[in-house]
């Protein structure tokens, strides 16, 4: 089996592909944003930095691969884009993002805002205390702070870990680390996967400093 590229405090992180490492498929819950299949790029991203985009993002294979892996009947919070809908879900909530953000492919004067965030699976029944709404706390995009132009805020992957069942909480595509480093704030075990090394380094910094943002 291939060696963590981390593990510390009931976290394990490995670097490469998802669909070759299967490690995470021993979990039970799975929180993951995949490539979302819409060849993002920016060639202004950070300040005139050119940013080429994320690795599996042309299309939607990557994730529906993994999710064929994780198996559709298993419980998995699923971030995505509206135009590429996952198959199964059961219900779909929104992400709104902070005010700074979807400024990048507006249309009309719209800002590109919010995401669907897909539940797929079996989950316990539960009352419905809970909004559809998820927003976040910060007044301001992540991205530039850890180098990943998707990075979704803790408060938010706290949120949505917070109301799966119990068990290790597992990231295919664990990019810039948001979903382990929450899961480890509530205590969780976790497990993710990222193919990309400079992404690993990220995840690895921020889980070594104790960080909560």
């Amino acid at each position: 089996m291939k060696s963590p590229y981390y593990e510390a405090d009931g976290i394990t992180l490995y670097h490469g592909d998802c669909l070759e490492i299967d490690a995470w498929l021993g979990g039970d819950v799975l929180v993951t944003d995949p490539p979302y299949g819409i060849a993002w790029s920016n060639p202004e991203y950070n300040g005139g930095r050119a940013h080429a985009g994320i690795a599996g993002d042309e299309t939607t294979e990557a994730r529906d691969r993994a999710l064929t892996l994780w198996g559709l009947d298993r419980p998995a919070v699923v971030f995505g884009d509206p135009r590429h809908p996952v198959p199964g879900a059961k219900t779909t909530l929104a992400y709104v993002k902070p005010p700074d953000a979807g400024l990048f492919g507006a249309v009309a004067g719209f800002r590109r805002d919010w995401e669907p965030v897909y539940l797929v699976g079996a989950f316990p029944r539960q009352p419905a205390a809970r909004s559809g709404v998820l927003r976040t706390g910060l007044r301001a995009a992540g991205g530039l702070r850890h180098d990943h132009p998707h990075i979704k805020p803790l408060d938010v992957m706290e949120t949505l870990i917070e109301a799966m069942p119990p068990g290790t909480v597992v990231d295919p595509f664990a990019g810039s680390g948001s979903t382990l480093l929450a899961a480890r704030n509530q205590g969780r075990t976790a497990i993710g996967v990222e193919i990309e090394e400079r992404y690993c380094e990220t995840i690895a910094s921020r889980l070594a400093q104790g960080l909560l943002l």
